[in-house]
C-alpha cells in the first residue's frame, strides 16, 4: 500500500481549469437519475493498526463537470489527516469526459493509485487512468464505449443522440498516452455501439496498459 502523505496540494488548483466548451457537452451516459460523485474516508485495517489504521479515499458516483474541484476541496478539507494514503477507490457509472480527465489529471498530480472498488463504467475509466497505480481486482468490472450527448434544439423537441466528430477521441488519446495507456482503447471504446458497454477482459486490461488485478 502507498505510504505518502498528501503534499503539495495547492498545486492542483492550478490544473482544475476550463477546457474546451464544447466538449463539456460530451458525456458517456451514466442512468438517469445518478447521483454526483461524493468523497469520503474509510479505514483499512489488517487487524493489527489500532487507533492509527490507514485511511484510504473513497469516490462514489457520478462524475459531474463540478466533480474535480469538489474533489480539490476536499482533499484541502484532510490534508492534515496523517493517516490518509493517497489511495482512491472509485465506483462510479460514467460522466462527463471533460471533468473525467480533470479529475485523472489530479490523481497523477497528487500521486494516487486508483482502485476500482465495484465498478467503473464509461467516461469513469478516464479519470482512473489518472492513477499512477492502476487496479481492477477480481470482482471488479472495467467498462467502455462510444461517446455521445443527448441533446435537444427546443423545449418540446425529442432528443436526440449526437456523436464526437473525432475532435474528443484524438484529445482522449493524447491525454491516455501522457497517462501510460495505449491510445487503442479509446480506438476501441469508440468502436463500441452507446447503446451498450464493453467490459474490459483482463487480456485487455494488460494489452492497454490499463490497470493489474494485483496491487
Amino acid at each position: 500500500m502507498a505510504s505518502q502523505n498528501l503534499r503539495g496540494l495547492w498545486l492542483v488548483s492550478q490544473i482544475v481549469a476550463p477546457l474546451l466548451l464544447a466538449a463539456l457537452v460530451l458525456l458517456v451516459s451514466p442512468p438517469p437519475g445518478a447521483r454526483a460523485m461524493s468523497f469520503h474516508l474509510e479505514s483499512v485495517s489488517d487487524g493489527h493498526c489500532r487507533a492509527h489504521c490507514p485511511r484510504v479515499i473513497v469516490a462514489e458516483g457520478q462524475i459531474s463537470n463540478a466533480t474535480p474541484n469538489e474533489f480539490v476541496d476536499f482533499l484541502r478539507q484532510n490534508v492534515g489527516d496523517r493517516d490518509l494514503r493517497t489511495i482512491v477507490m472509485i465506483d462510479s457509472q460514467g460522466g462527463y469526459v471533460v471533468a473525467s480527465m480533470e479529475l485523472g489529471r489530479i490523481f497523477r498530480r497528487i500521486g494516487a493509485a486508483t482502485v476500482v472498488s465495484n465498478q467503473c463504467l464509461s467516461a469513469c475509466v478516464y479519470a482512473f487512468m489518472g492513477g499512477v497505480k492502476r487496479v481492477s481486482p477480481r470482482g471488479a468490472v472495467l467498462g467502455i464505449h462510444r461517446m455521445f450527448a443527448d441533446t435537444a434544439e427546443g423545449v418540446f423537441e425529442p432528443k436526440r443522440r449526437v456523436y464526437d466528430d473525432g475532435s474528443m477521441a484524438a484529445m482522449l488519446m493524447r491525454y491516455s498516452a501522457r497517462m501510460g495507456v495505449s491510445r487503442d482503447l479509446i480506438r476501441s471504446a469508440e468502436r463500441i455501439s452507446s447503446g451498450t458497454i464493453h467490459f474490459v477482459t483482463p487480456t485487455e486490461m494488460t494489452r492497454w496498459r490499463l490497470a493489474s488485478r494485483n496491487f
